[in-house]
């Protein structure tokens, strides 16, 4: 019965203070805290537990991916890889809106932000795509959703939490894993996009050239060359995650500074000052919700909640359907981050029972969270959005609503089609 309590307690005071809007790290060790005293323990456990959550080596790969995305985003790539997307796609009908969704796949292999990419696309692209006849509302929706891509696209810092956080599961595949689907989800978007376009007679670009083309990616290159080393040594066992992201910091505090010259040591001074902002958020986080998740364990909850998803239905495709749509839910009221936090240790052996592999699970959550910084109320991204183009939210997410269906139709992918998440990572692993 006192287990009870105490779970209606941690559950409930959390539920509480979220839709309260109380600030989500706040909310976690709050409701640990309330739990813990109805159980009458020590809250010595609190600082044990939150020591615990960031003592991670791996962890330390988390600040670095920031602070490489921030100096590469602050750096003046953006021209250079919107250039980059013009060439490639800008000659189709839409091709403004083909642009975008291909130049935030360029961009996500850098940020691994969809927030970043989003504010930094966005103040470009918006105002250029509404001056060549493209509605407002359209421009806002095809970035707000296309953003989401850097997510998918390595390096994504969530990756390395949700690799933590799970346990066991090799960064390397995990950065491998988010590239077909990254894919998949810029090809759904630029479907939705054409059709739309065609319907509203959106212009075309310039005709397609190759020593255009070649010219971009010659530009470009050091920019995408950051995403190489990252990834390749890490798969390539040259060097950890965490050694990685270190020397991801310095190659783009070089091309920043010293090749493209879009910022001087001032501006990377200023911009080290946000990451420790971004990085002070990200890391309380973490470990606020390892005491929350110490409560939930210790209260047996993971396994009552598995009893009580796997009861509904015996059926893996029920099953399966079933945790996008709680995944969906809490994207609506909780940040990306917490949610993997929390929710992985609930949801990854119920997924893994149904055959789904940890690593295409993984993927899997990262979508679902994404969708849900699209989504009211507590949709960051939607929210950034909204202000860069400074129009009003409620007519954002009417225009976003046919890119949700592309998004959905992404997941599902996904969720069934397991060779789309694991394809790459098989085949390095030979």
């Amino acid at each position: 019965m006192g287990g009870n309590i105490a779970i209606l307690v941690l559950l409930g005071s959390f539920f509480l203070m979220v839709f309260l809007r109380f600030p989500i790290a706040y909310a976690v060790a709050l409701s640990a805290v309330l739990c813990l005293l109805s159980q009458g323990n020590s809250l010595a456990v609190i600082c044990q537990q939150m020591v615990k959550g960031i003592s991670s080596f791996s962890l330390m790969a988390v600040p670095f991916f920031i602070t490489m995305g921030v100096l590469m985003g602050s750096g003046g790539i953006s021209e250079k890889l919107i250039a980059l997307a013009n060439a490639c796609v800008g000659w189709m009908r839409g091709g403004m809106a083909m642009v975008n969704i291909v130049a935030s796949y360029f961009f996500g292999g850098i940020s691994g932000s969809a927030a970043a990419d989003t504010a930094s696309l966005g103040s470009i692209l918006i105002p250029m795509m509404v001056d060549q006849g493209y509605d407002d509302d359209f421009s806002t929706a095809v970035t707000i959703t296309s953003s989401c891509e850097g997510l998918l696209v390595p390096p994504s810092h969530n990756m390395v939490i949700y690799a933590t956080t799970a346990g066991g599961i090799s960064v390397g595949s995990l950065f491998l894993a988010g590239y077909v689907p990254g894919a998949i989800l810029a090809i759904s978007l630029m479907v939705g996009s054409y059709i739309i376009s065609v319907k509203r007679n959106y212009p075309k670009g310039d005709k397609f050239s190759i020593k255009n083309l070649v010219k971009q990616l010659g530009i470009s290159f050091w920019a995408l060359a950051a995403v190489l080393i990252v990834v390749f040594g890490v798969v390539g066992g040259v060097f950890t995650a965490t050694e990685s992201a270190a020397i991801a910091v310095i190659y783009s505090l070089i091309v920043s500074v010293f090749i493209y010259k879009g910022l001087d040591w001032k501006g990377v001074w200023n911009v080290m000052g946000d990451c420790v902002n971004t990085l002070a958020i990200v890391l309380i986080l973490i470990s606020t919700s390892n005491v929350f998740g110490y409560c939930l364990t210790s209260l047996h909850v993971p396994d009552m909640a598995a009893h009580a998803i796997t009861g509904v239905s015996s059926n893996p495709i029920i099953l399966a359907l079933l945790l996008n749509l709680i995944l969906l839910i809490l994207g609506c009221i909780m940040d990306m981050s917490p949610i993997i936090l929390i929710a992985t240790p609930i949801l990854l052996p119920i997924a893994t029972s149904i055959g789904i592999d940890p690593v295409q699970f993984g993927i899997i959550m990262v979508l679902n969270c994404g969708i849900g910084l699209l989504t009211p109320p507590v949709g960051a991204v939607l929210f950034i959005g909204s202000a860069v183009a400074k129009i009003p939210m409620e007519k954002v997410v009417k225009a976003t609503l046919p890119f949700y269906l592309c998004m959905i139709v992404t997941l599902l992918v996904i969720t069934f089609v397991p060779a789309a998440s694991l394809w790459l990572p098989s085949l390095f692993a030979r």
